[in-house]
């Protein structure tokens, strides 16, 4: 079981993301959009909305981190990939393999 603090604003798609990650046996911490970004202690992975956090922020946090944007914002895309967010990936699919990609981060 992981530790994992969700960046994600969006009610509907944070209670996805708990649910999804609470049947895989992972806890999940809603942590609030704010700079700087504070996460719960013990956190083993961070969840981000991308659209919600400055990507430079999220790949500096001392833990891996999973960042999620619209597929047709390529821009957030390039910016998350290049401030070093360890994996980069559309809303979608995010939504899709979310058990499993946290799997192969943590």
């Amino acid at each position: 079981m992981a530790l994992i603090a969700a960046i994600v604003p969006d009610l509907m798609l944070a209670s996805r993301v708990a649910g999804s990650l609470g049947a895989a046996g992972h806890e999940v911490v809603p942590v609030p959009a704010e700079v700087p970004i504070d996460l719960p202690t013990g956190a083993d992975l961070v969840v981000c909305d991308l659209e919600a956090a400055d990507p430079a922020e999220v790949a500096g946090l001392a833990v891996p981190s999973l960042g999620f944007y619209s597929h047709v914002d390529v821009g957030t895309r390039d910016a998350a990939k290049q401030a070093g967010v360890d994996l980069v990936v559309p809303r979608s699919r995010m939504a899709r393999e979310l058990p499993d990609l946290v799997e192969g981060l943590i």
